[in-house]
């Protein structure tokens, strides 16, 4: 079967987050969480869309120069028409963690493109891009310009400019234009774009502010991609686009309907995030029947100390007892430790052992979730899986996910959620198995 579309997501939440699009629409996909091996790809013959997770999110941009590369190279042997650099939909970055204009120029070195399209608004996520700023939907349902929005207060990346193009002129030399919002809605956006190109802009940026401009956005990139493979770089916002387009023009069979998805318990989380919204979803759990064991980032570290011990024998006796369990490092932003690798690698660590230890219990872990971005994208790389498949929609940008592994960890259930998404009920949610969709 043809590839349709392939990326590489610079965080593992964001990643499931394009899962979410492909599988709730019908379009198979995997996720796999590297560089994939010949029998691992053989496994999922049928796929339509292939994704490599990745953690250059939080890599210095020497380190995208020396490692992006090799990546891209392993997507463009798929010989998708579109090749996607996946973002955050609050597009933080800087020129010195997590650029995405290098990662950009990355991309445009190996593959070439006439134009590199972005696409960040994501209207699903209540992420809208107008005139080329960014807003993003608060914690209390408030649309926010990013820079008046809770990330530009994050704290290894914090978003002080809406314009993206400004934002990128930081990462980047590439001259990036804009097609607004009343070119795409007008029907203008395919003339708009070839003046751009003609004038010598290398990359440009869409507009997205409802599901009519983000419709068009898609159209005219892959009207693009039909002439010869484009590379593009954004949000699931950008992966919305184009499945919009590839319904509107026939390419897609309808869904059929599905089996609500069952409940499951104990579950054990994981949080490294530091954000006001988990910090109510984490508050709103431990009132309705989490066991939630705060620890602390330092003294974690030591993975051999008896911080770690303790920690992890505690949350190991209330899983016997068939407690929800939350292992956290911060609950909102004034507590917070900044988030680092060695964080993430710690506490995946710990959950490793964890279901290890749950694996021969009479009551074994089948469901986790790990909370923040950059926590996930280290973490979930201990538990030895080498890919991940869509399950369900919990809540918009946060998808259940099966695990596939070679070991004893085989079709563990996994939740990835950034710090940004879901409501207050949100671990209930996933308990409770209140989904829209089941594969």
């Amino acid at each position: 079967m043809p590839i349709l579309y392939t990326f590489y997501g610079d965080d593992f939440t964001g990643s499931t987050d394009v899962l979410e699009q492909l599988g709730s629409n019908g379009i198979g996909a995997v996720l796999f969480l590297g560089a994939p091996a010949a029998e691992h790809l053989a496994a999922f013959p049928d796929v339509e869309a292939i994704g490599i997770a990745g953690d250059s999110r939080s890599r210095s941009a020497e380190w995208m120069s020396a490692n992006l590369g090799a990546m891209f190279q392993v997507l463009k042997r798929f010989g998708a028409p579109v090749t996607h650099y996946k973002t955050c939909s609050t597009f933080d970055s800087s020129p010195t963690c997590g650029s995405i204009g290098r990662a950009m120029e990355v991309g445009r070195q190996i593959f070439s493109p006439v134009v590199v399209p972005i696409v960040v608004g994501a209207p699903h996520l209540g992420r809208y891009v107008a005139f080329g700023n960014l807003f993003a939907t608060d914690a209390d349902g408030l649309v926010r310009r990013i820079d008046r929005h809770p990330m530009s207060l994050h704290p290894v990346t914090p978003m002080h400019e809406a314009d993206l193009r400004v934002h990128l002129a930081a990462q980047t030399s590439m001259r990036i234009g804009l097609i607004d919002f009343v070119a795409l809605l007008s029907g203008g956006g395919p003339e708009a774009g070839e003046a751009l190109i003609a004038s010598g802009h290398a990359a440009i940026l869409f507009d997205t502010i409802d599901s009519v401009s983000q419709l068009n956005a898609g159209l005219n990139i892959w009207k693009h991609s039909r002439t010869q493979p484009i590379f593009c770089a954004g949000s699931s916002g950008l992966t919305a686009a184009l499945i919009a387009a590839w319904r509107t023009l026939g390419m897609l069979n309808d869904v059929p309907p599905r089996e609500p998805l069952a409940g499951s318990s104990p579950i054990l989380a994981i949080s490294g995030s530091c954000s006001e919204k988990t910090r109510r979803q984490l508050e709103y759990a431990f009132a309705h029947g989490y066991r939630g064991i705060a620890l602390d980032p330092e003294a974690l570290l030591d993975r051999g100390g008896v911080a770690y011990n303790l920690a992890l024998q505690e949350a190991a006796e209330s899983l016997a007892q068939g407690r929800d369990t939350v292992l956290y490092t911060a609950l909102g932003p004034a507590s917070g430790a900044s988030p680092g690798s060695d964080l993430g690698v710690a506490l995946g660590s710990l959950l490793r052992q964890l279901l290890s230890g749950t694996a021969r219990s009479s009551q074994p872990v089948r469901r986790v979730v790990i909370c923040g971005g950059d926590t996930s994208s280290h973490a979930v790389q201990q538990l030895e899986l080498y890919a991940l498949s869509w399950l369900a929609n919990l809540r918009p940008g946060v998808p259940l996910c099966r695990g596939h592994a070679d070991g004893e960890l085989d079709g563990l259930e996994v939740v990835l959620k950034g710090g940004q998404v879901g409501g207050d009920d949100f671990f209930q949610v996933v308990r409770g198995g209140k989904a829209k969709f089941v594969g």
